[in-house]
């Protein structure tokens, strides 16, 4: 897998790597992880790629992450 870019973002580590004919997007806040996979042909190269980044989804990764801590949370307060 090879690393194409980290692309800097106050809210979120964000990676995007390409490996076997796709994009991965990798989004990484604390413990938690998101990962998309983006075929190629999607996308016009490293930059389209990129340009899938917008403020619209990064608020809607944000928003999951919170999502995603809760319900772990919730689950170590019931069966911890």
């Amino acid at each position: 897998m090879r690393v194409v870019a980290d692309i800097p973002n106050p809210h979120v580590k964000i990676t995007l790597h390409s490996y076997n004919g796709k994009y991965i997007l990798k989004l990484e806040k604390a413990n938690l992880e998101q990962i998309y996979k983006i075929e190629e042909t999607e996308v016009m190269g490293d930059e389209g790629a990129k340009a899938l980044i917008d403020e619209e989804f990064i608020e809607a990764v944000v928003n999951r992450f919170v999502e995603m801590r809760d319900a772990f949370v919730s689950t170590v307060r019931r069966n911890g």
